[in-house]
């Protein structure tokens, strides 16, 4: 998996979480809702951290520093185009 593969992922991941927050706040007795939340953040940890070892950290804060080295000052900075992705449709 490509390096925006990754982001892409982890991005659906991260907003899936979210929603299933804000339904598992009103509907806290869904297991089946529950089950899958839980397996999304595992699924996203998982993800955020082979990303992390990879390519560098994504936060300031929270991240692991593989090796001696502070990576969280390589480029691009996440305001560059290159460091994002463009959605499909979203400038057609």
């Amino acid at each position: 998996m490509t390096e925006k593969e990754m982001l892409k992922n982890l991005t659906a991941l991260d907003f899936m979480a979210v929603d299933l927050q804000l339904y598992l706040d009103t509907h806290p007795n869904d297991t089946e809702a529950l089950e899958k939340y839980n397996s999304i953040i595992k699924e996203a940890d998982m993800l955020r951290s082979q990303y992390e070892k990879n390519y560098g950290p994504l936060f300031s804060f929270r991240s692991y520093n593989h090796g001696n080295t502070f990576k969280w000052i390589n480029e691009p900075w996440p305001w560059k185009k290159d460091a994002n992705f463009d959605i499909k449709g979203e400038d057609d």
